[in-house]
C-alpha cells in the first residue's frame, strides 16, 4: 500500500494531534530501520498503521478483545493497552494488510513481548520517541536508539514500569516479560 494512500485511510480514524504523532512515528521508524537493517516499506507501514484502533470505543474494543479470544488479563489492565492488538486485528479485517510481521509490530507497541523482532522493536522505540513526545527519559532513550536499539528498548521499558509503578498502576505481564527478556540476554540497563 502507497504511504498516501495508508494515511487517508488512518487520518479518518485518528484525531488531528494523533495523526501528527503517527507522522512522527513513520519519520522515527523508516529512519531506525535504515540505521539497524530492517525492512523500510514494512516499518513506514506498520509506523502508519500502528494507532489505527486508538479512539474505537472501549465497548467495541473490549469486544473485539472477548469474540477474538485475546487474552483475556487485557481486561484487568489499563484500556490504552487494547488498541495494540485490537489495532491489529482490525487493521488485517478493514484495510486488508495480511503481512505478519507488520500485524505483529502492530499488536506489541504497547507492551511489547519477549524475545521481539527487529520490526517490533523499531515500532515500539519509535513510538516512544517520535520528535512530538516530550517526557522525563525521554531524551536518553532518544540518545541511545542512535547506537543501540535494544538499549533504548530496555530504557523505554524501565521508564514506563517506573512511571505505572510511581501511579501505583497495575503493569502488564507482557511489559514484565519484555524487560525481564531484555535484561537476562545480557542488556541491562545503567
Amino acid at each position: 500500500m502507497e504511504r498516501e494512500a495508508a494515511l487517508k485511510i488512518v487520518a479518518e480514524q485518528i484525531t488531528e494531534h494523533r495523526y501528527n504523532h503517527t507522522i512522527g512515528v513513520m519519520e522515527t521508524a523508516i529512519q531506525l530501520s535504515y540505521q539497524y537493517g530492517a525492512d523500510v516499506k514494512k516499518a513506514e507501514t506498520a509506523a502508519i498503521f500502528h494507532d489505527y484502533a486508538k479512539f474505537r470505543p472501549k465497548e467495541e474494543m473490549k469486544q473485539i478483545i472477548v469474540e477474538q479470544k485475546m487474552p483475556k488479563q487485557l481486561l484487568e489492565h489499563n484500556s490504552e493497552l487494547w488498541h495494540a492488538p485490537v489495532g491489529a486485528f482490525l487493521v488485517e479485517k478493514e484495510v486488508g494488510i495480511t503481512d505478519l510481521e507488520i500485524l505483529s509490530a502492530i499488536k506489541y507497541h504497547t507492551a511489547g513481548r519477549p524475545d521481539m523482532t527487529l520490526l517490533e522493536k523499531i515500532i515500539y522505540v519509535a513510538d516512544y520517541i517520535e520528535p512530538g513526545r516530550h517526557f522525563p527519559g525521554v531524551d536518553e532513550v532518544r540518545d541511545l536508539a542512535k547506537t543501540n536499539l535494544d538499549q533504548a528498548l530496555l530504557k523505554s521499558l524501565q521508564n514506563t514500569i517506573m512511571f505505572l509503578l510511581k501511579k501505583n498502576q497495575a503493569i502488564y505481564p507482557d511489559t514484565i516479560q519484555t524487560y525481564n527478556f531484555l535484561v537476562l540476554k545480557g542488556g541491562r540497563s545503567n
